[in-house]
C-alpha cells in the first residue's frame, strides 16, 4: 500500500535533547493514523517537520511522495492541517472567514460550499463566528484544512477542549472523513480511547522515537496476554511473581502479569496461581485483560521509558 506521509530517519534536537530521533514512519493512503505519545514525546516537532515549519536535523519527511524539505510550496498545497481552531476573525461569519483563506489560495468561490458541506457546517455559515461553539470552530478549522481538497489532512488535537457529546460527535465525523474528503488523515492526540475507537492505524511515539506502528487490528492481535490479579497484599504478590520470572506490574494496588507471547494462556496463568498460592498469598481472581490500546501502549512504551 503506498503511503501518503512517509519518514525516513527524521531527527530534531533541541540544544543536546533529541525531540525527534530517527523516526521512520509510514501513514498508507486513505488510513486514519492515529500518531500517539504522551506530552513531550516528540509529536508536535514531527508534525511541525511534517509541514515545512520546521527543518529536521538529519532524516527526510514526504507528503504524497512530495520531499518537504526539497519542493516546501509543492509538498504544502498536498496538505490541510488543523493545529488548533483559532486564527478566525469573530465579528465575521464562517463564510466571510473561509472565504479569506479562500482568496490567499486562489481558489474559485465554489470551494467554500463544497467544504462547509463536507464538515456540515451549511446551516451555520451566516453565523457569526464569536457565536460559535467549539466544536463549531473545530469543524470550520477543518474546513479551512480541506480548501483546494488537500489529500493528506494533519489535525492536532481536534477533540481538545470539548465535551463529551461534542467529542462523541467529532468522532463520528472523522472515521467518516477518508471517504468523504478522499483524503488520509494523521489525527495526534493523547487520548488512547478516542483514538481506539476512529484509527485504522496507529503510530507510537516515545521519548522521541517511534516504538511501535502498524495497523491497529493487527497489532492488537499480536499483542501478549495480560492477567489482572486480584489480592489483598498487591505488592506480595507483585513480589513473589516477579521473583519466579513472571511479568509483572504494580500501581494503584492493582497487579497486571503479562503473559509470555510463546506461553499458552490457560498454562501459564494456572502456573502464576500455583506459586502465588504456595507463598501464602490470598488470590481471589485472576482476570485476563481484553486486548486495548492502553494495553498496547504500555507494551509498546516501556522499553523505550525503561
Amino acid at each position: 500500500m503506498s503511503s501518503a506521509i512517509e519518514t525516513r530517519g527524521l531527527s530534531r534536537r533541541f540544544g543536546d535533547r533529541p525531540a525527534v530521533d530517527r523516526v521512520s514512519m509510514h501513514v498508507p493512503e486513505r488510513s486514519i493514523y492515529g500518531f500517539l505519545g504522551r506530552n513531550g514525546a516528540g509529536k508536535t516537532t514531527t508534525i511541525r517537520m511534517l509541514l515545512g515549519l520546521l527543518r529536521a536535523d538529519a532524516g527526510s519527511a514526504y507528503i504524497a511522495g512530495i520531499n518537504v524539505a526539497r519542493n516546501r510550496m509543492a509538498a504544502a498545497r498536498k496538505v490541510g492541517a488543523l493545529l488548533e481552531a483559532q486564527g478566525f476573525h469573530p465579528h465575521l461569519d464562517g463564510r466571510e472567514n473561509l472565504d479569506l483563506s479562500r482568496r490567499l489560495l486562489g481558489l474559485p468561490a465554489a470551494e467554500i460550499d463544497r467544504v462547509l458541506e463536507v464538515v456540515d457546517m451549511t446551516p451555520h455559515a451566516r453565523r457569526r463566528v464569536g457565536d460559535y461553539s467549539l466544536g463549531m470552530r473545530q469543524r470550520l478549522g477543518l474546513a479551512r484544512a480541506m480548501l483546494g481538497a488537500p489529500p493528506v489532512l494533519i489535525l492536532d488535537e481536534p477533540t481538545n477542549g470539548l465535551d463529551p457529546e461534542g467529542i462523541a460527535d467529532m468522532r463520528r465525523f472523522l472515521r467518516a472523513l477518508p471517504e468523504r474528503a478522499n483524503a488520509t488523515v494523521l489525527l495526534s492526540s493523547h487520548l488512547l480511547g478516542e483514538i481506539e475507537q476512529t484509527a485504522s492505524h496507529v503510530g507510537i511515539l516515545s521519548h522521541g522515537r517511534l516504538v511501535l506502528e502498524g495497523a491497529l487490528a493487527d497489532l492488537k492481535a499480536g499483542m501478549a496476554a495480560e492477567v489482572e490479579i486480584g489480592t489483598d497484599a498487591p505488592e506480595r504478590a507483585w513480589a513473589i511473581a516477579s521473583a519466579h520470572g513472571f511479568e509483572a506490574q504494580c500501581a494503584e494496588d492493582t497487579v497486571v502479569v503479562t503473559l509470555a507471547a510463546d506461553e499458552e494462556p490457560r498454562h501459564a496463568t494456572a502456573a502464576l496461581n500455583r506459586v502465588l498460592c504456595a507463598a501464602g498469598v490470598h488470590v481471589h481472581a485472576l482476570t485476563p485483560r481484553q486486548s486495548s490500546l492502553e494495553t498496547l501502549y504500555r507494551q509498546a512504551a516501556q522499553p523505550a521509558i525503561a
